[in-house]
């Protein structure tokens, strides 16, 4: 608690989010889950925001609201969301963020009448927007971060709609030389989790980069990477895609509603960096930097892809060894992060 209380120029009064939020008047509510709840405000100055009110039994405990404090304000970043304050006085633990008018990605992206807005040079930005956010906090901030959750809820669009990476509450922080760390309970969200996290617990930089190379598979094909079959080709969002690829027929699987409306060589480019994000083998998968390099290069060779094996976390037989609420969504977080390893680079 003392590291939160030492950031004091983040600390926001009560009162004044109780203000804000029309005493989180249900009209102000932007979104609820496990953790608790989203309310818009406006503070005494005009600045819209969301607040993030945590509930009493919420599984992310205090040392997860530490570790998404300490870390989102002391990360700068434009594909970062931004942190505006905090408070934590008699019950109540809340965390003010700047305010995102277009909320999440997958609001846009899996609603068959927003998606119409996400644009190709749109989703391509937000790609690019998503993978600078990711170099950063692997390669080029002071920190050294692992976020552990990547998914199209964890992006958030403001007005341009450009992305901001969010929900840090479940990010682990990797000393200069750290290269992996392995925990017996896995976290994330069933869908976007890497291989050798759902197996073994281990986790690295490459366990973002493959949660990254669904996240372009889904903004590629406009669909949901758990909402697939059980039988056939097509159990799932990376056979599919593998099934069109290695048959020459990638085109086929853009989302319908951008039509004819898009470059098909960045949506090949990218489907191709989205596969080689996702293979099996983390060292097989590029650094943030490289996939960015390839993603901006269209003249360059891509190296190609093998098929991928694992279902992205979809398959419990994959991870047989691991109870289903580790393998499964998890909408909380664990007790494996320490403050104490919080320190610049």
């Amino acid at each position: 608690m003392e590291e939160i209380l030492n950031m004091e120029s983040l600390l926001i009064d009560l009162s004044i989010i109780k203000d804000a939020t029309d005493n989180f008047a249900d009209s102000n509510k932007l979104g609820q889950g496990g953790f608790g709840t989203v309310y818009k405000g406006i503070l005494p100055d005009g600045q819209e925001v969301a607040v993030k009110r945590l509930s009493a039994t919420s599984r992310q405990g205090l040392e997860e609201l530490k570790n998404e404090l300490l870390l989102v304000a002391r990360l700068q970043h434009k594909n970062l969301v931004r942190l505006r304050g905090v408070c934590l006085q008699k019950e109540e633990k809340l965390l003010v963020y700047e305010y995102l008018p277009n909320r999440s990605l997958d609001t846009f992206m899996f609603d068959p009448i927003k998606c119409k807005q996400l644009n190709w040079p749109i989703r391509f930005e937000i790609i690019r927007g998503i993978a600078r956010g990711l170099r950063y906090l692997h390669e080029e901030s002071h920190l050294k971060v692992i976020h552990r959750d990547l998914k199209a809820s964890n992006v958030l669009l403001d007005a341009e709609l450009n992305p901001k990476i969010a929900d840090f509450g479940m990010a682990r922080l990797f000393g200069e030389d750290q290269t992996h760390h392995a925990t017996s309970r896995v976290v994330g969200t069933f869908g976007y989790i890497a291989p050798e996290y759902a197996r073994r617990g281990q986790f690295s930089v490459k366990s973002d980069v493959f949660s990254f190379g669904v996240l372009v598979l889904e903004i590629v094909t406009g669909r949901k990477s758990n909402t697939f079959g059980d039988s056939g080709d097509e159990h799932d969002l990376l056979s599919y895609t593998w099934k069109h690829w290695s048959e020459d027929t990638g085109l086929e699987i853009v989302d319908p509603s951008l039509g004819e409306g898009f470059s098909r060589n960045e949506v090949l480019r990218c489907i191709q960096v989205g596969l080689l994000c996702v293979q099996d083998v983390p060292a097989s998968r590029p650094l943030m930097s490289s996939a960015i390099l390839m993603l901006d290069s269209p003249t360059a060779t891509l190296r190609a892809p093998v098929q991928p094996t694992f279902s992205a976390g979809i398959r419990r037989t994959d991870c047989s060894d691991r109870s289903a609420s580790e393998s499964r969504s998890i909408a909380g977080s664990v007790n494996d992060v320490t403050i104490s390893e919080l320190h610049p680079r």
